[in-house]
């Protein structure tokens, strides 16, 4: 009896073991076959520059770009793309994963040229604070990494993952999805031409798109509304609320295997930082918001005084949005801003020359305001305090050190050059009572702020309005995810002519 039990035990543990081999040759060779699958995506080495804006918060900042790469004769826009950034948004995730804010940039945002290093073929470039380029440029310069570059010290958001998606695989998310629904109102027939045009042929009314006619819907622009970037822009963020109410209808965020599935098909167009566990968190962290909680906005934006076709960042109201993201926190009351004084001849960095109306003067985001800190006081030395205050607030601290001479009672924040003014007044926010000084002997680019005997501590941070992060959509002229139509997208004005909202077939 015991030498049959010791027999069927000793078959029972063999059969035991070679279930299990089988089980891992199984699990080894389905994990080697998903990466065999993902392995076309091409991987982007992450930054690593020094002065990188700092993290407030554990908020998940992704970096959203569709590349104007196009092939084979019947290419959407002309046969001939400018490898560079059709489409950039930044995509805000607050802290656990409630709310998201994506934010359009305008590809044609004139921006300083910042330091970049070549990458795949593309030559790299030189920081030059004096010069400018269109944002779009960037990826064209440096790849990715090289827009990351400008949107972060730009922004003063901190970037986690760049994710670029070229033509192909946003047409292959679509049909992933089944899908999308877009209503128009009136009908669009947008002819291919030998530069332009992307061939959508829809009559007025609702339609559900696949990615194809999705895609022609996406780079339509010339004959619709005014045919400008912007216009596009609210036609891009309607579409992208369509995709997000598909996602979310179809499951896809509930299942892994499905979000799998979407990384594979789009792997070949697919090019990011972001590991493939890291991409598959980011979907799956998302599997509880709503279509209200997901919002689009475009960054607050102005016309270039010197090309009619370009824009830049509105200032106070651009940087007062980044810094709410940045800090996950309500938007800051920028005040009353006064075009005419501050509309004229700007400095390197978007900043105003002279001394207009208070309230009207344009400030920067701390990441691009250097300065020294220097102890003017001949009680106790504070330098090294407040150079790890403002270090933690974002401010590039170059050093410490003395003052020429001491005696200083309150706070003296000294700059060289009147294109420094609005890097001065950025940095007198954060004291009480400090006065600004030009200085010529400051060295270029650069400020010194003199602490007196009187200082105690920092200013609080701005104080902030009504208008709370997860309403900013309502605030700037944005949608949530929820929205149906978004018919002013297709008029040349923000409102929708008099007596057609009613006709209009979209409702």
């Amino acid at each position: 009896m015991k030498r049959t039990r010791s027999r069927r035990t000793k078959i029972v543990g063999w059969i035991a073991i070679c279930l299990a081999g089988i089980l891992v040759v199984m699990v080894v060779g389905a994990f080697a076959a998903v990466r065999l699958e993902l392995s076309g995506i091409t991987q982007v080495p992450r930054i690593d520059a020094g002065h990188r804006p700092p993290r407030y918060t554990n908020a998940l900042n992704l970096l959203l770009l569709g590349a104007d790469t196009r092939s084979g004769p019947h290419s959407i826009g002309g046969p001939i793309g400018c490898n560079c950034s059709d489409t950039i948004m930044l995509a805000h995730i607050s802290p656990g994963h409630h709310t998201v804010i994506v934010v359009s940039i305008p590809r044609d945002t004139v921006v300083p040229l910042y330091a970049c290093s070549p990458w795949r073929g593309t030559p790299g470039q030189r920081a030059d604070a004096y010069a400018v380029e269109r944002i779009n440029a960037a990826l064209a310069a440096g790849g990715p990494e090289c827009v990351r570059e400008t949107v972060e010290q730009q922004t003063g958001i901190y970037i986690n993952d760049v994710v670029e998606l070229n033509f192909t695989g946003f047409e292959r998310v679509i049909n992933d999805v089944g899908g999308v629904n877009v209503c128009l109102p009136y009908a669009i027939h947008n002819v291919i031409t030998a530069t332009e045009g992307s061939g959508l042929d829809l009559k007025a009314g609702r339609h559900h798109i696949d990615g194809r006619v999705a895609l022609e819907f996406w780079r339509t622009r010339y004959n619709v509304a005014d045919g400008s970037d912007i216009a596009r822009i609210a036609r891009d963020q309607y579409l992208m609320a369509q995709l997000v109410k598909g996602v979310l209808h179809s499951g896809l965020l509930h299942s892994p295997s499905k979000i799998l599935k979407v990384i594979r098909d789009v792997a070949q167009s697919l090019t990011t930082d972001a590991s493939y566990s890291e991409l598959l968190h980011i979907a799956t962290s998302l599997n509880g918001i709503s279509t209200q909680d997901v919002q689009f906005i475009t960054a607050p934006w102005a016309s270039y005084p010197y090309d009619p076709n370009e824009v830049e960042f509105a200032q106070p109201q651009a940087d007062a949005v980044f810094w709410a993201l940045a800090h996950d926190t309500a938007v800051p009351a920028t005040g009353r801003q006064n075009r005419a004084a501050t509309a004229s001849f700007k400095g390197p960095l978007n900043g105003p020359i002279g001394d207009g109306p208070a309230g009207a003067l344009y400030t920067l985001v701390p990441s691009e305001v250097k300065v020294t800190v220097l102890n003017g006081s001949s009680r106790v030395d504070k330098t090294s305090k407040v150079a790890g205050q403002l270090t933690s607030r974002g401010f590039d601290v170059l050093g410490t050190g003395y003052a020429p001479t001491t005696g200083y009672h309150s706070s003296v924040i000294e700059y060289g050059r009147h294109a420094e003014l609005p890097a001065a007044r950025t940095l007198r926010e954060q004291f009480t009572g400090a006065s600004l000084k030009l200085l010529p002997g400051v060295p270029r680019g650069t400020l010194e702020v003199v602490i007196g005997s009187h200082f105690t501590k920092l200013a609080v941070p701005k104080p902030t309005s009504h208008t709370a992060i997860s309403s900013m959509s309502h605030n700037y002229g944005g949608i949530t995810a929820s929205v149906s139509c978004r018919n002013r997208a297709f008029y040349a004005s923000t409102r929708v002519p008099a007596g057609q909202a009613r006709a209009c077939p979209c409702g």
